[in-house]
């Protein structure tokens, strides 16, 4: 019996060469792991002297020959095969043991170059993988270490490994060259502009965590992260204390720095509760910004999640203690404020860099038997038209602007009413605008006189202006171009509103 062993990552691959060698098995190798296993005093054959050709290239081309794939790719029951096997003084190879070149390992070093990065980029390892896995009836592949113990056992055991062995382990390796040629494909589109939306579209991810449950306690779910780390995302989030994070626990708190992206460098607090915005506000202190969330909307944030775009002090903790929270995430927590929110072990604390970074990209949704995919929402508005006759003041604008930031961030139909840089009342989810706006206003109570209005879409009619009205807001901001914006504008003027056009709609769904 032959084996080939040539791994990049050589844990364990010492006593697994040394016990096939016990076996009786012959063994060949080249580069780094031959040495490492001649260093042991195991007897191994050198590629070069199967193939009767030397490595060459800077060992670009060293195992790609016919001794070699056809030793990997003869069936041992095709009796054609065979005999050409033997014209050829082609012997068989059995078990086939590869890891690749580190290319992600070389891609996350700060500074690398494009060369570097090519040249790991591995030919002849993921040629012989997959020529050992499509021949997983007679040949025996392993690309991952962890796999060496259930090899052993079983030739130990029967003295080769068992069909449904080798099929699980052929279909490893086929998932992690597939895995690595998109890594690879990832960072060379990224490399030349970044285009997604191709005529086909390969995506790799890589598991991060096991997740209790989806959604629902029924549904099994997992948490996968990009191979590259995106900062100031969720991935890339330090856990400092608390259970482990669920899936809804994970996909409010994505949605949350989404949000607090929104508003930059201004300190802000973010409380999200089932994916939509139950409290935004900004302020010099973060501890006031704080206050002001939860006092807009104290039921809604309880068992909410928290995004603050400003490291956690001592008393926006003393604040934060005095009610049921499942995360807080931060760019960091000072000493003390670990101590207070300590007091609540459960209550999950995550350390996330980089917030403030909104960048370009892609999102994707899957469904039922396709994905969608889109940009990101990163854009505001298109142009700001200022349509009725009283015009915003400088305060009403950037409450407007602080208000279409949140509306943009509920799902949709969506009213937000803010005011004081504090949202106040959200209408979110709704089928029509005007009961997005009656549960909105409803909310917000007396809160909503004075207050400014933003709506995701446009008014199809007037009645949300009247409505607006009649609870006392002052100005309005949404993207225009619906058929009777002249019946909105007029109403506007009529109970002297001022009214702003973005000329961008921002559905969410």
């Amino acid at each position: 019996m032959r084996a080939l062993l040539s791994v990049s990552d050589k844990s364990g691959i010492v006593e697994f060469a040394k016990t096939l060698s016990a076996m009786g098995w012959e063994i060949l190798s080249t580069g780094g792991t031959a040495k490492a296993l001649r260093a042991v005093g195991l007897t191994i054959i050198s590629v070069s002297e199967v193939t009767g050709f030397p490595e060459c290239l800077d060992g670009r081309v060293k195992t790609l020959h016919p001794k070699i794939h056809g030793g990997i790719l003869g069936i041992r029951n095709n009796a054609d095969h065979q005999k050409q096997m033997s014209d050829l003084e082609i012997t068989p190879i059995d078990l086939v043991v590869i890891n690749l070149y580190p290319f992600k390992n070389t891609i996350l070093k700060e500074g690398v170059i494009f060369e570097d990065a090519i040249e790991n980029i591995d030919i002849g390892g993921p040629t012989m993988l997959r020529s050992a896995a499509k021949n997983f009836n007679d040949v025996t592949v392993v690309v991952d270490p962890m796999d060496y113990a259930v090899v052993l056992s079983e030739l130990k055991a029967y003295g080769k490994t068992q069909l449904e062995t080798r099929y699980k382990l052929a279909l490893k390796v086929f998932e992690t060259t597939a895995h690595y040629d998109t890594m690879i494909a990832d960072f060379l589109r990224k490399k030349e502009d970044g285009e997604v939306l191709k005529e086909t579209i390969t995506m790799t991810f890589e598991k991060i965590q096991d997740l209790r449950y989806g959604e629902n306690p029924h549904q099994k779910a997992a948490f996968y992260g990009e191979v590259v780390p995106v900062k100031g995302a969720l991935t890339s989030a330090k856990q400092l204390q608390g259970k482990e994070l669920s899936y809804n626990n994970i996909n409010d708190t994505n949605g949350a720095l989404e949000i607090l992206k929104e508003y930059g460098e201004e300190p802000t607090i973010v409380a999200v509760k089932h994916a939509n915005p139950c409290g935004i506000a900004s302020d010099m202190h973060i501890a006031v910004a704080y206050k002001k969330a939860y006092e807009s909307d104290p039921i809604s944030i309880f068992g909410g999640i928290i995004a603050a775009n400003r490291e956690i002090d001592e008393p926006a903790a003393k604040l934060m203690i005095e009610t049921f929270l499942e995360v807080v995430v931060a760019p960091g927590f000072t000493k003390e404020a670990l101590e207070i929110l300590s007091a609540k072990p459960n209550l999950r604390l995550l350390a996330v860099e980089n917030i403030t970074a909104n960048k370009p990209g892609f999102e994707v949704k899957k469904v039922l038997g396709g994905l969608l995919v889109q940009e990101r929402d990163t854009l505001l508005f298109e142009e700001l038209k200022f349509v009725t006759s009283r015009k915003p003041s400088n305060e009403e604008l950037a409450e407007l602007l602080f208000a279409w930031k949140a509306v943009k961030n509920t799902k949709s139909n969506a009213i937000s009413l803010t005011k004081n840089k504090c949202l106040i009342a959200n209408g979110p989810g709704q089928v029509n605008r005007i009961w997005a706006l009656e549960n909105a206003i409803r909310q917000g109570g007396e809160s909503v006189k004075g207050a400014v209005l933003a709506s995701d879409a446009f008014f199809p009619f007037d009645d949300c202006v009247k409505a607006a009205a009649a609870a006392g807001i002052t100005a309005i901001i949404q993207p225009g171009g619906a058929g009777r914006d002249a019946d909105s504008i007029k109403a506007c003027d009529e109970a002297g509103i001022a009214m702003v056009f973005t000329g961008m709609r921002h559905f969410k769904h």
